[in-house]
C-alpha cells in the first residue's frame, strides 16, 4: 500500500484541476490518499525579507513533511498565460526555501487540464521540467483539454480515447510506486 498525497496547484475553490485530482484519487483503491485542496493554504508571496522576517509557516512546513512522507504525488497543474500559475510556482519557491530537495525520491504524476484546446500544456511543461531540480521523478504526464465536454462531474473522463490515456497513465505512476 502507498502513501499518495494528491493537490491541484490552484488555489481556486472552483479549480478544475481540482475536480481532475479528485476523480483521479476516486480511481485509487488499496492505497492511502491524502487530498489537499490548495485553497485552504494561503501563502504570502514570497521574498527574501519576508522570509527573514517571518520564517517559515507551520502550515508550509506541514505541507513538506507530508510530501517527504509519501510514496507518490498526484498533481494537476492550471495555466495562466501558458505557464503555471502565480500561486503554483509560489508554493513551489517556498517549499525549496525550506528543503532544496523536498521532492528527493519522490514519484509524481503530473497532470493538467483546462477549458480550451491546449489542456494547459505550456504550464505542464513547464513543471515537468521544474520537478525535477528538487528531486522528483516525473512518471508520466496527462493533460485533458476542453474541460467542459471531456469531464462530467460524478462520472469522470467522458471522452474514451483521454479516459484510456489518462488510466495508463496512472498505472504507470502506480507501478512505479
Amino acid at each position: 500500500m502507498a502513501k499518495i498525497l494528491a493537490f491541484a496547484g490552484s488555489n481556486s475553490s472552483v479549480s478544475i484541476n481540482y475536480k481532475l485530482v479528485e476523480h483521479t484519487t476516486s480511481l485509487l483503491s488499496g492505497h492511502s490518499i491524502q487530498l489537499l485542496n490548495m485553497s485552504n493554504f494561503p501563502f504570502p508571496m514570497y521574498s527574501a525579507d519576508y522570509e527573514t522576517a517571518n520564517g517559515y509557516s507551520n502550515s508550509l512546513i506541514e505541507l513538506k513533511n507530508d510530501i517527504q512522507k509519501s510514496d507518490g504525488l498526484l498533481i494537476s497543474v492550471n495555466e495562466h498565460n501558458s505557464n503555471p500559475s502565480g500561486f503554483f510556482k509560489n508554493l513551489l519557491d517556498w517549499l525549496s526555501r525550506v528543503d532544496r530537495g523536498f521532492l528527493e525520491g519522490t514519484k509524481v504524476l503530473l497532470m493538467s487540464t483546462s477549458p480550451g484546446k491546449g489542456g494547459a500544456k505550456h504550464a505542464l511543461a513547464v513543471v515537468e521540467q521544474l520537478l525535477p531540480r528538487f528531486g522528483a521523478t516525473i512518471t508520466g504526464t496527462f493533460s485533458l483539454p476542453l474541460f467542459n465536454e471531456n469531464f462530467k462531474v460524478g462520472e469522470g473522463i467522458a471522452h474514451a480515447e483521454l479516459s484510456k490515456l489518462h488510466q495508463d497513465q496512472l498505472d504507470q505512476f502506480l507501478n512505479a510506486l
